[in-house]
């Protein structure tokens, strides 16, 4: 991890320095700073976990370090003063500990892991929304089917139709391969609601439009997908396809 002092009393800093380096060594990296603003900008440029910051300095106290970073600190702020008034105001601003000074060393040992498990947890949770972004990516190409022995990713141009089967659906697939869900048809509609190329013709049927090669009105109607398969389509669905297909292609 990397450490930030800023601290105007250069005593302070290189005190605070030495108490890390001599029982804090998972800190490898100690920067200074004599105030706030030349503090703000080695935040900028080098990019610390962890902020010790005295809060009585010249010019500015610690507490209006907000005022440079309105949207997002990406690192944890450890104050540290010889005043114990600011402690309410301090935690007000989520700080990970509030020192006193003279430092004790087991207090500041306790605050750099409090700071560490914090830095970790967000880590993590930085990890999940990058592959909840991922997966949300993803799934504007693709969507999951919950196989038996796993998670079988399909490209929706890969589907033919869902077919109802009671509380499952089979998945028919251009490679003429069917996967049987667990899930009902329903749930499948309601996941490509946004797609326009899935068309509920049926009660028991959501087909890909990409793969429909004929609207057949003999003995019923049905579609005859690419397959070769005869799909019904419900009356209901048959005047609303055929709608849409004289404002598309007629």
């Amino acid at each position: 991890m990397r450490a930030l002092i800023i601290d105007d009393e250069k005593r302070a800093r290189h005190l605070l320095a030495n108490l890390i380096s001599n029982h804090c060594t998972n800190i490898v990296d100690i920067q200074e700073a004599v105030d706030l603003a030349s503090g703000v900008t080695l935040i900028n440029t080098t990019k610390p976990d962890i902020v010790f910051l005295d809060i009585e300095m010249p010019n500015q106290t610690g507490l209006e370090i907000l005022e440079y970073f309105p949207n997002n600190i990406d690192f944890k702020i450890i104050f540290v003063t010889a005043y114990n008034q600011y402690a309410i105001e301090a935690f007000k601003m989520s700080a990970i500990d509030y020192l006193l000074k003279p430092l004790d060393v087991e207090e500041l040992k306790y605050a750099i892991a409090k700071a560490q498990e914090a830095i970790k947890a967000q880590n993590f949770n930085d990890q999940l929304n990058k592959l909840r972004e991922s997966l949300k990516q993803l799934s504007v190409d693709k969507i999951a089917l919950e196989i038996p022995k796993g998670i079988l990713f399909t490209s929706h141009t890969d589907i033919l139709y869902f077919e109802a089967d009671g509380m499952y659906t089979n998945v028919h697939l251009i490679t003429g391969k069917q996967k049987t869900i667990c899930k009902p048809l329903k749930h499948f509609v309601q996941q490509l609601a946004n797609n326009s190329m899935f068309f509920k013709c049926h009660r028991s049927y959501l087909i890909n439009l990409k793969y429909v090669e004929e609207l057949v009105k003999d003995d019923g109607d049905y579609l005859l997908m690419n397959n070769q398969k005869r799909i019904p389509i419900s009356k209901s669905k048959r005047d609303h396809f055929l709608e849409v297909i004289k404002e598309v292609f007629l």
